[in-house]
């Protein structure tokens, strides 16, 4: 079994990391339908209807994100009230999740969302962003020293963290070669000391503040859909921050991988590995269900 998924998973990693779309945090779209702009260009006759479409399109992609827009802060306004007569401060550290990557310009990440849905109508929870794309684990660790982010944190009521994606990325990367479960079962190990030291840090530098590590889903699954060990790794991985939360009432986990399985939907941005506006929409509808259900 290891052997067959050394081969598969070896060559499928192989072609993954050799484009330029290879890791979480460096991807680039896909480019574009190039037949046609090429009859777009010699088509003269079909060039305004094209245009018209395209026009149509857009409109129809601004409706909807309007729908969802509306749709997710009347959903929120439910849970405004929790935050009303508090002085509550959000930091939020880790990797392109925390950052916000994939989404559009004006929606923003979870983060954004979670920011602009709870003081819609007014300020009444003060964000701090410092999610920086392509983070690990021990690139977090040592970022936590920066004045700028340990000085948020001493005034932070909550702290949200998305880690370990880009960690597992750098094992696929050091090892597609002669890549294996084993080096996935090593390096987990070493994630779950970092992990331990971050929260450690954290809490020296606020020890009442409330900590809350967002889970990762399976961004490999959109290349790679027939590798069972691919789920296997990020559900492993996953355990970890789940388990070290329970061990300390002052840490909660909060899962993502149920909400982008779904088939149906559209929740991924171009570069299939980071959430759309949509994906970041139900990342921040389930932070803020944690944070009123384990807060209240």
């Amino acid at each position: 079994m290891i052997a067959i998924f050394v081969l598969i998973i070896g060559a499928g990693i192989f072609a993954l990391i050799n484009r330029p779309t290879a890791t979480l945090d460096n991807i680039t779209p896909p480019p574009g339908d190039e037949t046609e702009t090429t009859q777009n260009e010699t088509n003269e006759e079909a060039n305004e209807e094209p245009q018209e479409e395209e026009e149509e399109t857009e409109q129809s992609d601004e409706t909807d994100q309007r729908q969802f827009s509306t749709t997710i802060f009347e959903a929120f306004q439910e849970t405004v009230d929790f935050f009303t007569n508090r002085d509550t401060h959000i930091v939020a550290v880790g990797d392109s999740l925390t950052q916000g990557v994939g989404s559009s310009d004006d929606q923003g990440g979870y983060v954004e969302i979670l920011d602009r849905a709870i003081n819609a109508e007014n300020q009444i929870v003060s964000f701090d962003n410092f999610g920086i794309r392509g983070d690990r684990s021990d690139q977090l660790l040592e970022r936590l020293d920066n004045p700028e982010v340990s000085n948020a944190i001493e005034e932070a009521d909550i702290v949200l963290i998305t880690i370990g994606a880009n960690d597992i990325m750098k094992v696929f990367r050091e090892n597609f070669t002669n890549l294996t479960i084993e080096e996935f079962r090593e390096e987990r190990v070493n994630y779950e000391e970092r992990l331990n030291q971050i929260f450690t840090k954290l809490q020296n530098i606020n020890p009442n503040t409330d900590i809350y590590l967002l889970g990762f889903y399976n961004p490999f699954e959109q290349y790679f859909q027939d590798i069972e060990e691919l789920g296997m790794i990020v559900e492993s991985w996953n355990r970890t921050g789940s388990d070290i939360a329970e061990e300390d009432a002052a840490i909660t986990f909060i899962p993502t991988v149920d909400l982008f399985n779904d088939p149906d939907a559209d929740l991924f941005a171009d570069d299939n590995f980071h959430p759309n506006d949509r994906g970041y929409q139900r990342m921040a509808r389930r932070v803020m269900d944690y944070l009123t259900n384990e807060e209240g």
